[in-house]
């Protein structure tokens, strides 16, 4: 066998690469970015074949980082965002850009399809609430405001299953990325014919499904001389990039959760059997005869990057001086601010928000300021409202019949000390940190790996390859600080969500 695994992952700002040693050791990480497009209020856009270029840069510069030869690799696994739309004609290419995740544009669809179907009967079939962000809706879209794309769609392909079909020209759906139409059987994994119908859909536009971890085929010749990997090189199906994070973080188990703190923030809770609410997420996880009872909010990391973004040009320039990132800065100015911040709470709704409330006019919000305030409480304001927005979907799935003892954090957000200690006190429940940068990678690398044999099944993979590195418990000293602000978050956005529309 040989000796290494190679994971991608298709992220919202950029893609990320890491080559795996058999112990989940990664000998090499490069990332690669690409851009948002918001040509309308509501729209958020990225151009498939920028996915791609990213993906190739990707791949060569981290096989040159690590010295590892191309011909080592034993497996490719692919992980991408959710809810994509991929238009693709006969020939496999795409023939728009695609709405992503954050995209809102097709609310009035979602309306009028849960009048015209009824809500309690899509949710019968799929298991999860008709809402603009999905998939569904964007694909009716296509075909009222962009014939000329609609006509000429052989496939809709997810974030991943485009990257597949470039590396191997095969055509796919993975049983995970399901979950984002609202014509699949969520007990069965299976396409429904009837809902297909009654949205308009033809089955004829979706690929076959199939499990996450099957080896699809190999990188074709094409491929291989725009990545560099060797033409052959098998690979895996792969799968939701929160799905293959969780594999990552050692979550396989019913009642283990995964904590995600990406672009976007969440939860997602390994489950045994159907379960199901509208109020949150329900998928099927890469690993094989599980679910994922998720929350995915828009507020994660992605906050963090934006105050970064446009609030952080003395940090950039001082870190510069003394050798720490602005991000290590900023956690030093948040961390001089009392729990609770004083008063200012922030609503994380920074691109509508997903679950538990499902309000794509859902706006962000600080409340509290006064001269008083200073840079820390925005930066500790925003930690806190993400950490707000994890305990509202934690209680959601208590409620839901789906408790947890402990997270497992992963992603960028996880790196902070801080705001992870943060995230522990607020919702009163332990985090373990395993590899948090590259979790989501090696979730899709053991996809592959038990694909094509390095790993008898996901038990022995996640064994072999996930360490924790650190841990953090919830301290009692600011539980009653915390629910009270808690209760302002709540609040607050009760009071706006009127005036927000």
């Amino acid at each position: 066998m040989k000796p290494y695994l190679l994971g991608i992952d298709i992220g919202t700002s950029a893609c990320k690469v890491a080559v795996f040693d058999e112990h989940g050791q990664a000998m090499s990480t490069a990332s690669s970015g690409y851009e948002v497009y918001y040509p309308r209020e509501g729209w958020a856009e990225q151009d498939p074949e920028e996915w791609w270029e990213a993906v190739c840069h990707a791949v060569k510069e981290s096989l040159k980082r690590g010295g590892i030869k191309p011909e080592d690799i034993a497996g490719i696994g692919i992980d991408g965002q959710s809810w994509s739309a991929v238009a693709v004609d006969r020939s496999g290419r795409a023939l728009t850009n695609t709405p992503i995740w954050m995209d809102t544009r097709a609310a009035d669809i979602c309306d009028e399809m849960n009048d015209k179907i009824g809500a309690e009967n899509i949710f019968k079939v799929c298991g999860n609430s008709l809402q603009p962000s999905y998939t569904t809706a964007k694909i009716i879209w296509y075909k009222r405001n962009k014939p000329e794309v609609y006509g000429q769609t052989d496939k809709i392909l997810q974030s991943n299953s485009y990257i597949a079909y470039k590396l191997t020209g095969k055509l796919t759906q993975d049983v995970s990325q399901g979950y984002g139409l609202h014509c699949f059987d969520m007990r069965t994994g299976a396409w429904d014919k009837e809902m297909c119908e009654a949205f308009g859909i033809p089955m004829s536009m979706l690929p076959d499904i199939c499990p996450c971890h099957e080896i699809i085929g190999g990188v074709t010749k094409k491929a291989a001389a725009e990545c560099g990997l060797p033409e052959g090189t098998p690979v895996a199906a792969g799968g939701l990039d929160a799905a293959c994070g969780t594999l990552g973080a050692g979550v396989i188990r019913p009642g283990e959760c995964q904590e995600q703190g990406g672009q976007a923030g969440g939860m997602s809770i390994c489950m045994d059997e159907y379960k199901a609410d509208e109020r949150l997420i329900l998928g099927f996880h890469v690993v094989p005869g599980r679910w994922l009872l998720q929350g995915g909010t828009t507020g994660g990391g992605g906050v963090m990057r934006w105050l970064e973004r446009e609030f952080a040009a003395y940090e950039r320039e001082k870190g510069k001086q003394i050798g720490k990132s602005s991000l290590e800065l900023f956690n030093e100015e948040a961390a001089k601010v009392a729990a609770g911040c004083d008063g200012v709470v922030f609503l994380p709704y920074m691109a509508g928000e997903r679950s538990p409330i499902w309000n794509p006019s859902a706006k962000g919000v600080y409340y509290g300021l006064d001269f008083s305030k200073t840079k820390g409480h925005f930066i500790r304001a925003a930690m806190e409202g993400v950490a707000f927005s994890l305990k509202h979907n934690l209680e959601t799935a208590r409620e839901a019949g789906a408790d947890v003892e402990m997270l497992r954090a992963v992603g960028g957000s996880a790196n902070s000390h801080l705001w992870t200690q943060i995230k522990s006190d607020v919702t009163g429940k332990p985090i373990a940190v395993p590899s948090s940068d590259t979790a989501t990678t090696l979730g899709a690398a053991i996809l592959a790996g038990v694909g094509v044999g390095m790993y008898q099944d996901f038990e022995e993979a996640v064994s072999l390859t996930v360490r924790d590195k650190r841990f953090h418990e919830p301290g009692e000293a600011d539980r009653a600080m915390y629910e009270r602000s808690y209760k302002s978050y709540l609040t607050l956005y009760d009071s706006l969500k009127e005036m927000m529309k």
